[in-house]
């Protein structure tokens, strides 16, 4: 009885109550690992809301707000709420020209009458409409045998040749300025070549036509890219169709290539025509106040503290740039062609061994294209570096570099020394990206996800592309800047800070644009696969989509800080003290009074953006992008 009583409560007993406490623990114990696990879900789910919350608190911060301010300044004027600002300016002929008759009250006839008459006056927004017009012209022009050429033929270096049609967008616009007026100018490279063989020189600085071929520079290579995705995207199977039913090459491009490729063509306008209506440093540089647009009056009107009317002028402005989009946007809802499951047309070598009479005259036009190409996209970047190492008798010299040096040695505490402006752009571009990167990674994945809303979030998210910078400065200006008031406390931001937010708000759609596209092409059943394995939407976020899109990223980096180094628009009016002036800042400074210096600045940008693009894009891999 002793032994099966030690038998039940001895060591089988004993294990059979273990089994029983063990039974009885371990739901505990997995009721307790059930609730951290869901505890880290939660936390994960929430993550990514939390990091877009802070996204649109950042964007209300140094965007909506600054240009709200705006808005706000142009319709309330000593505390009191008027649209007197926007009815002088209607009404006055300087900035409206002929058109002010008729806010005036005149008789559509007579504006009529007036528009066509010789003496006709367009005022400062219908020049800037105008040159915008034209420098659209010049643009579609030179982007599309661009297009053709890539989209059409096959030869050496064609996939590096369409890489390159990114670079404006990386390049400051106040060192292209240098570059034109170190080519076109006077004694320019343009004059010295025409010189050589007995041509009299050709003086187009300060005139409209070196205000187009400017910005045809950076907006031809736009039209020239998007035209050449559409031209890839044309469904062979539809053109060898319509060859066998009998129409003729010329027919079957108009009827089934043409309608699949102008829309792309119109974007490209509609986003240059955009561009340029919003023109400031190409214009302040080639044009100067004689040439001026609605931008550089903007700018003008507020250095002379005149912020009512420089805000109203704004706002003008922001309504003709949105119209346009609009209405782009609009025809594209309705022009929509997908590309998916098509056959490209196949493309033909651009040297072929034996060519036909018939090819031979579309690769000549092609080779006078080269030309103009070269004169237009080399020949300024390749003056100016050659005008910073060029001394007054022609001959190599390094003077203008040691002007820099000396100037950094001796120059006053007012005057702009070239190591704190090299110093600013590098340290505003490292903070700005730090800033644009998240900001945009995160509008990137909410941008690709499918939910009602998704077109509005992004037309919202994407608004600082179509904002100028001269609007976005003025607002941080008369916002952040000066201070704010609340609860009693003032609230006032560095010049330096304000700065770096209109830098990041100017490149963080850059980021968008190149990680969007990666995650809108990854593979779904990767997704799919780790949600079924108990992966959260979050965690699968951070471990299979970004790592997978990690060179896209790592390329918007790049355009970031690019796009950093070169802002000049909004960094004009910010720097108000020699503290904060940044390397485009000091080149418009020198421009001004020397060529020679403000080339060597130049090409100290240059290259000082080239080797920050390089890095980054380095550390990320290969990324055939934007």
């Amino acid at each position: 009885m002793s032994d099966g009583s030690r038998g039940r409560d001895g060591s089988d007993g004993s294990d059979e109550s273990d089994g029983t406490d063990n039974r009885r623990d371990r739901p505990v114990r997995l009721r307790d690992g059930n609730r951290t696990t869901r505890l880290g879900d939660r936390i994960e789910r929430r993550a990514l809301t939390g990091l877009a919350a802070a996204t649109v608190a950042v964007l209300a911060l140094v965007f909506y707000y600054p240009v709200g301010t705006v808005l706000v300044e142009s319709v309330v004027v000593d505390g009191a709420v008027t649209l007197g600002v926007f009815a002088d300016l209607l009404r006055d002929p300087f900035y409206f020209g002929e058109l002010a008759r008729l806010f005036a009250g005149e008789s559509p006839l007579a504006v009529v009458r007036g528009l066509l008459g010789a003496d006709r006056r367009l005022g400062i927004v219908g020049f800037t409409a105008y040159q915008a017009a034209l420098s659209t012209i010049a643009s579609v022009a030179l982007g599309l045998p661009a297009a053709y050429l890539l989209a059409r033929f096959e030869f050496p270096g064609r996939r590096t040749l369409r890489s390159l049609t990114i670079v404006p967008f990386v390049l400051p616009s106040i060192m292209v300025a240098v570059g034109y007026v170190a080519t076109f100018g006077r004694n320019g490279t343009l004059n010295a070549v025409l010189g050589a063989v007995g041509l009299g020189p050709v003086d187009l600085m300060f005139t409209l036509e070196a205000i187009v071929i400017a910005h045809a520079f950076y907006n031809a290579p736009l039209v020239a890219r998007v035209t050449t995705a559409a031209w890839e995207s044309v469904d062979a199977g539809a053109v060898e169709t319509a060859r066998s039913l009998g129409a003729s090459p010329a027919r079957a491009f108009l009827h089934v290539v043409a309608p699949q490729v102008y829309p792309a063509v119109l974007m490209g306008a509609a986003l240059t025509f955009v561009f340029t209506f919003g023109t400031f440093p190409i214009v302040l540089a080639l044009g100067g106040f004689e040439l001026a647009t609605v931008e550089v009056f903007v700018y003008r009107l507020a250095r002379d503290l005149n912020y009512a009317e420089a805000a109203a002028l704004a706002v003008v402005e922001l309504v003709i740039s949105l119209s346009v989009l609009g209405a782009y946007l609009r025809y594209e809802a309705r022009h929509t062609v997908t590309s998916r499951g098509v056959r490209p047309l196949p493309r033909r070598p651009l040297l072929p061994s034996a060519p036909t009479a018939r090819e031979v005259l579309p690769r000549l036009g092609l080779g006078v294209y080269g030309v103009v190409a070269a004169l237009v996209f080399l020949a300024p970047l390749a003056s100016m570096v050659l005008a910073s190492v060029t001394g007054g008798d022609g001959g190599l010299t390094l003077e203008h570099y040691r002007f820099l040096l000396e100037r950094q040695r001796t120059g006053a505490a007012f005057q702009v020394r070239p190591w704190p402006a090299v110093r600013n752009s590098l340290v505003f571009a490292a903070a700005s990206a730090l800033v644009a990167l998240p900001m945009g990674v995160v509008v990137a994945v909410i941008t690709t996800r499918e939910y009602r809303g998704r077109k509005l979030v992004d037309a919202v998210a994407m608004a600082p592309f179509a904002v100028s910078g001269i609007l976005v400065g003025l607002g941080l200006l008369r916002g952040l800047v000066f201070g704010v008031e609340v609860a009693g406390w003032r609230i006032a931001v560095a010049g330096s800070a304000a700065i770096v937010a209109a830098h990041a708000v100017a490149g963080y759609p850059f980021v968008v644009r190149t990680v969007a596209p990666g995650l809108e092409s990854l593979d779904r059943s990767l997704i799919e696969s780790a949600r079924a394995l108990g992966a959260s939407r979050a965690r699968v976020l951070r471990d299979v989509e970004l790592p997978l899109v990690w060179p896209g990223v790592v390329a918007g980096a790049a355009f970031a800080v690019a796009i950093s180094m070169g802002e000049f628009t909004a960094t004009v009016v910010l720097a108000t003290g020699a503290d904060a002036y940044t390397m485009p800042i000091a080149i418009e400074r020198f421009i001004g009074r020397r060529l020679g210096p403000a080339t060597a600045m130049g090409v100290v940008l240059l290259v000082v953006t080239g080797v920050s693009f390089v890095v980054i894009e380095r550390l990320g891999g290969e990324y055939d992008g934007i």
